[in-house]
């Protein structure tokens, strides 16, 4: 029999119980039924193909099998690593993960957070750097409150500050590491593709960074700092307009990889060798740079553990109403695309 046309009282009928109590083995009620019972529902259901219908299923639990995942841009290997980590651990739980994408609008963001509320999500997962703007922040605030209320879990993997337990990378402290690695090669001219300027992550790095000049002693030039989008893009333009206006610098900080990736394209085609002529340095360590020439010197965050470390603790009910911060340090590596600068 096809499964599009078995119903629910064709199980029960199959398996000679009431439909009620098909509809509890079936859907999940909290209502309990006999082993005995519930082995020939499900036997019955096999054999005639039926599907259940998640709806029912979901009204049953007040819940549902489904994770919400938001991230700003799933093309960003930043966030499909830790997607990928996501999805390992949800798929291990027997659970679906959905995917939304919300491109940086906090509006987007809140109404894909409104969806998965509606359809009684399990747990949400929120993935990239919170926004400076405080009213896009208060507005996410209370989309996280009502799903959370509704007995759903959220977990993010962002800066603290958000009503959620939280993965958070040591941004500031990963980039004076890496500011204090290249000062010992000997640079002491810098420039820095830092980002959009309403974008915490850009910000926390672009500020570690400039923490380690200034206690080496070393001035960051105001024409050495160029803000642009947090994309390969971004940073192509942002180095074409670094181009353009001159730069003395001997190393390049791009605040992540892909703006550093879109750096060297724009290296290459304006005829500057990397490292001879400008070393170039990223963050995060993400996995397409294994081919990427030279190598990208970076800082390394486990970008996969991070994300599955994030769907633990929504799926974690043991701590309702407690939220927790874990702090995640980077490593820097030394690659070859910079090395200490020509006499």
């Amino acid at each position: 029999m096809s499964s599009a046309y078995v119903t629910l009282e064709q199980v029960a009928q199959h398996a000679g119980v009431s439909l009620a109590t098909a509809s509890r083995v079936i859907n999940g009620s909290t209502r309990q039924v006999s082993q005995r019972l519930s082995d020939k529902v499900k036997a019955s259901a096999q054999e005639l193909g039926y599907l259940a219908n998640a709806s029912a299923q979901t009204l049953a639990r007040n819940s549902s099998s489904l994770v919400g995942l938001l991230v700003h841009d799933i093309a960003d290997p930043y966030f499909s690593s830790i997607a990928r980590g996501i999805t390992r651990h949800t798929e291990e739980q027997g659970l679906v993960t959905v995917l939304g994408t919300t491109y940086r609008s906090a509006q987007k963001e809140s109404t894909i957070l409104a969806a998965l509320r509606a359809h009684r999500a399990k747990a949400i997962v929120l993935v990239g750097s919170r926004s400076t703007d405080e009213d896009s922040n208060t507005t996410l605030v209370r989309e996280i409150e009502a799903f959370q209320q509704q007995g759903g879990r959220v977990a993010c993997v962002s800066q603290p500050g958000l009503p959620a337990d939280t993965v958070s990378p040591d941004n500031h402290a990963g980039a004076t590491e890496l500011a204090r690695h290249l000062i010992a090669q000997g640079h002491r001219r810098f420039a820095i593709l830092a980002g959009p300027t309403n974008l915490s992550t850009a910000r926390e790095r672009l500020d570690g960074f400039h923490s380690a000049l200034s206690a080496a002693g070393l001035e960051l030039q105001h024409h050495n700092i160029v803000h642009g989008d947090f994309t390969r893009d971004g940073g192509y333009e942002s180095t074409q307009r670094l181009l353009r206006l001159g730069s003395d610098a001997t190393c390049l900080f791009a605040v992540n990889d892909v703006m550093a990736t879109g750096a060297m394209a724009a290296l290459r085609e304006a005829g500057i060798r990397v490292p001879e002529e400008l070393s170039v340095a990223g963050f995060d360590d993400i996995p397409t740079l294994r081919d990427l020439t030279p190598s990208l010197t970076t800082v390394r965050l486990p970008l996969e553990q991070m994300g599955e470390h994030a769907a633990q603790m929504a799926l974690d009910h043991e701590h309702e109403g407690e939220f927790r911060t874990v702090h995640v340090q980077g490593e820097i590596l030394i690659r070859e695309s910079t090395r200490p600068p020509a006499l």
